[in-house]
């Protein structure tokens, strides 16, 4: 089983801090997100990480090199330019392979079992599973709505739904007939939807999207007052 990291986003809402370090490179605690990442991925049983680079992706690559410290084979999907992360993917597939790939954002705190979504490999078929969390301040609304069995259905207005965490299980096919280039990931979960591809499940353990120098603070805060 492979992973995937994205780290390609520019982070302008963590600016000034990302002028200068790329946010999955910003620590919680002292620890840099994508190192969390990275040690919980190995602990679940992947056996292979890449991760897509962009702004200020040197540093990236010289952090976590080849992974051998984590003790893992890490690669690199090198984009000039950010392609969001429907595109960061497409652009990384070669390096994915056949199977089903556990996708993961770079930017984002949390204490999710990874081993969950290994579970699901042999279910998947050409579609995909996400994990949701309660909908944030940010982003009170959510995306979708999720019922108690997985089904995804679109949120209504005024409806309150549930918050993609950034985190899922994804088939290769699942991107079949999609064109290379820059494009977001929500056009493709919605046709998924639409065509009965895309399950989901919610989680209520600890979750921080890390997208603000603000939200940054905050979680140290937290995080050195229980003392973890």
């Amino acid at each position: 089983m492979k992973a995937m990291i994205l780290a390609a986003g520019a982070g302008r809402r963590m600016r000034p801090l990302t002028d200068h370090i790329p946010k999955p490179l910003l620590p919680v605690a002292g620890e840099p997100l994508i190192d969390r990442h990275i040690r919980h991925l190995v602990a679940a049983g992947v056996e292979e990480v890449v991760i897509n680079v962009s702004h200020l992706g040197e540093q990236i690559v010289q952090h976590c090199g080849d992974g051998s410290r984590w003790d893992i084979p890490i690669v690199y999907s090198s984009e000039e330019h950010g392609l969001e992360t429907a595109g960061g993917i497409i652009n990384a597939l070669d390096l994915l392979g056949e199977l089903p790939f556990l996708l993961v954002n770079g930017d984002v705190w949390t204490d999710y079992p990874f081993q969950k979504l290994l579970q699901g490999t042999r279910n998947i078929g050409d579609g995909a599973h996400l994990v949701f969390v309660d909908s944030p301040e940010q982003h009170s609304h959510g995306d979708f709505i999720l019922s108690p069995d997985g089904q995804l259905s679109f949120r209504q207005p005024n409806a309150i739904g549930v918050t993609y965490a950034g985190m899922a299980l994804m088939s290769r096919q699942f991107f079949a007939g999609v064109e290379p280039g820059k494009r977001p990931l929500r056009p493709l979960l919605d046709k998924a939807i639409e065509e009965g591809r895309l399950t989901g499940e919610h989680y209520g353990g600890e979750w921080v999207d890390v997208g603000t120098p603000e939200r940054l603070e905050k979680l140290n805060q937290l995080i050195s007052h229980r003392g973890d």
